[in-house]
């Protein structure tokens, strides 16, 4: 019997940090034991937003190398680059015109970063869902790994799917697969290290909210230093009143490999210049492996084009079967050749 696919990506967008790592990639790497997933970097999303097109093929050869660093197998885990499989453009533009305008006007994530950008708000980042439910539909997933932040867009895709079938499927044919979301595990949230009521993030002007999976041992001591705390002495999960305590105490549950109750233990009666030093030596300790492993995958560019290469082949052909099954649905003419 098949293997359940998934299917997951992220933007090549600056430098991964803990929350990518503990929120998806490490997810990842466990799922692939158990299903056939499809892992990409999402650098036609990336440009949603202003980027510079100096870094972007660089950020995304990256991001590839990372996530073979932080354990994913090309062998049982297709990694490809979402720009070289051109089905993800043009399945795109026919879900656009299938899509009703107001649907994409709610999408709360457009609300908040239409904010930002201003007069400078792109038709792209409006358009974002539609795309990210190409990127989904494409590789017709069992489940996509999916955060409370995410579950909006997913409903979308979910909603922009069953819409196509509805009007050019029937119920015994439906042209796309409905995936359903695979909620992660409470406590994948990361917060940032300057605002413990905020997700960390790569777009957070300050480089100081977060950690990157590449920052040297003496950058993660100074940014644990410098993060965010309280004058209350003694540690302790859960309280509302301390989010940035229960976010640097999860963080070092996570990189000690202690249980929670230990690690409450512990830090019972602690002051934050004790606990910050442990925290620092438990995440360059947990980290180190990892950014060994990508300094050597990053020092063989042959090797890691083989293996994008090898994911684009096997991504390309299953995107492309249902680029053309959508297509025939909608009328078009089947290609000459």
């Amino acid at each position: 019997m098949a293997a359940k696919r998934i299917l997951s990506g992220i933007q090549p967008t600056g430098t991964l940090h803990l929350g990518n790592y503990l929120g998806a990639i490490r997810n990842w790497v466990d799922l692939q034991q158990d299903y056939d997933s499809y892992l990409f970097m999402a650098d036609l999303h990336a440009i949603t937003v202003p980027h510079d097109p100096k870094t972007l093929a660089t950020s995304t050869l990256q991001v590839a190398a990372t996530y073979i660093a932080c354990g994913i197998d090309p062998e049982r885990s297709t990694i490809f680059v979402q720009s070289h499989v051109s089905a993800h453009a043009e399945l795109a533009w026919l879900l656009n015109c299938i899509t009703p305008l107001n649907w994409l006007e709610r999408m709360i994530q457009f609300k908040e970063k239409g904010i930002k950008q201003g007069e400078n708000v792109s038709i792209g980042l409006l358009d974002y869902p539609v795309l990210q439910a190409a990127d989904i539909l494409l590789y017709e997933p069992d489940f996509v790994p999916v955060g409370e932040d995410q579950k909006q867009h997913l409903e979308l895709t979910r909603d922009i799917a069953s819409r196509l079938n509805f009007q050019f499927g029937s119920e015994k044919k439906p042209v796309l697969k409905v995936p359903e979301p695979m909620i992660k595990a409470a406590g994948a949230r990361v917060m940032s290290l300057t605002d413990g009521t905020k997700k960390m993030s790569k777009s957070d002007p300050s480089e100081f909210s977060r950690i990157d999976l590449l920052d040297p041992p003496e950058v993660i001591t100074k940014k644990i230093k410098r993060c965010k705390s309280d004058p209350i002495k003694g540690l302790a999960f859960d309280d509302p009143e301390r989010p940035e305590c229960n976010n640097l105490l999860g963080l070092y549950q996570i990189f000690s490999g202690q249980t929670k109750d230990a690690v409450a233990a512990e830090c019972a009666d602690m002051g934050w210049g004790q606990f910050k030093p442990r925290l620092a030596e438990a995440t360059v300790e947990a980290l180190r492996p990892i950014q060994t492993k990508y300094h050597e995958i990053m020092a063989d560019p042959a090797t890691l084009t083989g293996v994008l290469l090898q994911g684009e082949q096997r991504a390309a052909a299953v995107a492309n079967a249902t680029l053309t099954r959508v297509k025939d649905a909608l009328g078009y003419a089947p290609a000459f050749h």
